[in-house]
């Protein structure tokens, strides 16, 4: 399962996807996000599997916004640092800016 975390508004939209399939939870992500907006814990779309997965922390997911603000990826800039750290490639991210 693909979990989407982000926002849609004026602005545009920006999601952080992760792939819960792909995903090893060896939480390389986790050290390599510079505002601790990810953790690793049991997956919670599969919860009879002991798999840990990363996802958003709960406490970041109505404030990605503004938390993930600075590493957004802009128009052929570098991706984010979790994302350049994940090896299995489960970590993406959408945006649209609506100017």
């Amino acid at each position: 399962m693909i979990a989407n975390y982000g926002y849609k508004d004026g602005s545009g939209e920006f999601f952080i996807s992760i792939d819960n399939e792909r995903c090893t939870g060896c939480g390389q992500c986790v050290k390599a996000c510079p505002s601790g907006v990810i953790e690793i814990m049991g997956d919670p779309y599969e919860p009879l599997e002991e798999k840990s997965v990363a996802v958003v922390t709960e406490e970041q997911r109505k404030k990605i916004k503004y938390t993930c603000a600075s590493c957004k990826p802009i128009s052929g800039g570098k991706d984010p640092l979790c994302k350049e750290v994940c090896e299995p490639k489960a970590i993406t991210f959408s945006q649209n800016i609506y100017w």
